[in-house]
């Protein structure tokens, strides 16, 4: 693994272990050209996927891409990072489970949805007015009641 500080090629893992949730490997590393230590994180990838753009266009998807999105919405909610590392990594696993190498936005989105409603209400409706693309307030009060019928259940 190359140094991310000075790119030095060959960095040595001082220590191993699962992280919390199980599904990934934390290794300590360190770089004996400059002496930093750094964390990196492994985790299985079942298959590479394409994303299905809206337009046609196809690209390959971003982990990191879902990781920023789904911090947007959950900015200044009480979700721990560890909470959200688990929660793109749930969303992840659920999209390589579907059987398909192309994933269409559409389902991707729905996905995501599906997720945040369970973790946090405030954030599953930031998320529903980008991926909706909420035009006016009735968009907003339309959502907050299907949430309101769901929680009653």
């Amino acid at each position: 693994m190359k140094c991310p500080f000075c790119g030095h090629a060959d960095t040595q893992v001082k220590d191993s272990r699962p992280s919390e949730d199980g599904l990934t490997i934390r290794r300590r590393r360190y770089c004996p050209e400059c002496n930093s230590r750094f964390t990196t994180f492994e985790r299985v990838q079942l298959r590479e996927l394409t994303v299905l753009k809206k337009n046609g266009e196809r690209r390959m998807f971003d982990r990191d891409k879902l990781a920023r999105s789904l911090q947007l919405a959950l900015r200044k909610r009480p979700v721990s990072s560890e909470q959200l590392e688990q929660l793109v990594t749930r969303i992840t696993q659920k999209l390589e489970s579907l059987g398909e190498n192309e994933i269409p936005t559409a389902a991707i989105g729905a996905t995501v949805m599906e997720e945040l409603k369970k973790v946090d209400s405030v954030a599953y409706i930031r998320f529903a007015s980008v991926y909706k693309d909420f035009g006016e307030a009735r968009d907003f009060e339309t959502i907050v009641g299907e949430l309101g019928k769901n929680v009653t259940k």
